[in-house]
């Protein structure tokens, strides 16, 4: 079994047997094999009130988000509230797996992520897939147990829709940017999260210093969202 098969093959087996304990985020459990990247997905809906837009400026690049409250309400609700107390400013991209998913969302000052671990938010109905392109906030396989960790899907994986991953919102912008941060850790240092969480970006820049981070994230009109 080559090493990248074997490493996939041990992180479903933590997911699924060990779970991720009550104070640490699940993830979504990677697939057997990588899903086969898609072309972009349509940009669907805006212009209502229901609708607003998020910009990440990242060491790659920026991309927009564009977050739908119909699509999951709790999900929409708690982005924003993240993005207006500045919590993904000087966040990494902490798993990375190329054809399936980018996640992020762990505070790099381990004071601010103990505030907020254990703020969890509701379930919400899954009205879309988590096809390409479609953000989602991670949870466990308990109910209710979103919190600040948010994945980016790099192809088809609406498995994941039975397992409730409710998609809040969309890459209307920058998606080549998002497909461009760095993956070459093959998932880690995800399987580490008790000593991000405790030791935040100091752990990160010590142990995983090409791990790409967001320096900035803002709500911004739409029309300057657009390129």
């Amino acid at each position: 079994m080559e090493r990248r098969e074997w490493l996939l093959m041990m992180v479903w087996v933590a997911l699924v047997g060990c779970g991720s304990g009550p104070t640490v985020n699940g993830e979504p459990p990677v697939p057997k094999a990588p899903a086969i990247a898609q072309a972009d997905a349509p940009k669907e809906g805006g212009g209502d009130a229901n609708t607003f837009q998020v910009k990440f400026e990242t060491t790659k690049g920026d991309f927009v988000i564009e977050v739908h409250r119909d699509w999951s309400p709790n999900g929409a609700d708690r982005i924003e509230e993240l993005v207006k107390a500045k919590f993904f400013d000087d966040c990494k991209f902490f798993r990375n797996i190329k054809g399936f998913m980018v996640q992020f969302g762990i505070n790099g000052d381990p004071k601010v992520m103990d505030k907020w671990r254990d703020n969890t938010i509701k379930d919400d109905p899954v009205k879309k897939s988590n096809t390409r392109g479609y953000v989602t906030f991670a949870k466990s396989g308990r109910p209710n147990s979103r919190s600040t960790q948010i994945f980016i899907n790099y192809g088809d994986n609406s498995r994941l829709d039975a397992d409730r991953f409710s998609p809040f919102g969309q890459v209307v912008s920058g998606m080549d940017v998002v497909e461009k941060l760095y993956a070459g850790y093959d998932g880690e240092p995800s399987n580490h999260q008790d000593k991000i969480q405790s030791q935040g970006n100091k752990f990160l820049d010590a142990n995983y210093p090409k791990l790409d981070g967001i320096k900035k994230a803002t709500i911004v009109e739409k029309a300057a969202a657009k390129k």
